[in-house]
């Protein structure tokens, strides 16, 4: 299996930071760091979400029922009514677009900039190997700020834990949000890993024993990427207990739910669709009455 670098337009997603400060470690291919990088929220570890509220159901009484016709489709019943016409709210005013050109706007951009020098929004793909005579490997691509060239480097790090990571403090003090996609591949061994990987794809490092580290590949990573890459496997390997348990709550919660799914299927809910005609039709689009 060759990996794939996640497209970019799947990378859609703004983050919210928040700005706090601690100390950090460094490793193989990173600079030199005097902050500790930590998890900012909870690890999603496979507990369901507290239920929602139950919306309001739509009743119509019914002496305003005009008609009503059923069908039947693929196990249930749907069933169309018309009814004596419902007064709506006017539609809610739409905001006029922003214009980003607007000097007004630049100036507010650019204090959020000067405030928070070091905020990054990290989008990466990582194929994640595990060889049964060695410590998983992962190839990950990451594009800083969701756009250009990717850097590509290899870790001794499970990045299927790191995936538990949502927002971050950076090894500089900086705020980080990390989108993540990953797919897990077992292989026997890591010889038989680079076979399959073919002569194209980089070769795997020998990384020591101990804490994982990466190695960069390719691209040309700046001081705050690195910062980065560097903070996730600081995160990593001071976290590592925490990141297991939380990921294999998820890999749990999956299998339950798929469980459940295959010994009891969705039944088809029954749908009732209401309709009423107004006193004057709209207007089709392009044509004025």
């Amino acid at each position: 299996m060759k990996p794939i670098p996640i497209p970019l337009a799947l990378l859609a997603a703004l983050a919210t930071t928040v700005l706090v400060h601690a100390q950090d470690k460094p490793t193989t291919d990173s600079p030199v760091t005097s902050t500790t990088a930590r998890i900012l929220g909870e690890i999603p570890d496979g507990t369901p979400p507290p239920p929602e509220s139950p919306k309001p159901k739509f009743i119509v009484p019914a002496k305003d029922i005009l008609e009503t016709t059923t069908h039947q489709q693929g196990g249930r019943t749907i069933t169309v009514r018309k009814i004596n016409l419902i007064p709506l709210p006017p539609p809610p005013q739409v905001a006029p677009p922003l214009d980003i050109n607007d000097p007004a706007i630049q100036e507010r951009i650019a204090e959020a900039r000067e405030e928070h020098p070091a905020d990054e929004f990290l989008c990466a793909g990582a194929s994640v190997f595990r060889p049964k005579d060695s410590r998983p490997l992962s190839l990950v691509h990451t594009w800083p700020q969701g756009r250009g060239e990717p850097v590509v480097f290899w870790s001794s790090a499970d990045f299927a834990l790191i995936s538990g990571i949502g927002n971050f403090i950076g090894s500089d003090g900086g705020t980080r949000s990390l989108f993540l996609m990953w797919g897990v591949s077992e292989i026997e061994t890591r010889t038989a890993l680079q076979n399959e990987l073919g002569p194209e794809s980089p070769q795997i490092p020998d990384f020591p024993a101990g804490k994982a580290t990466f190695h960069i590949v390719s691209g040309n990573p700046g001081k705050q990427t690195l910062a980065s890459i560097q903070s996730l496997h600081d995160l990593y390997n001071s976290e590592y207990d925490r990141l297991k348990t939380a990921c294999e709550g998820r890999e749990r919660a999956q299998r339950e739910h798929e469980a459940e799914l295959k010994a009891n299927p969705p039944k088809p809910k029954d749908i009732i669709l209401n309709y009423w005609r107004t006193e004057k039709p709209a207007a089709e689009k392009g044509v004025a009455r």
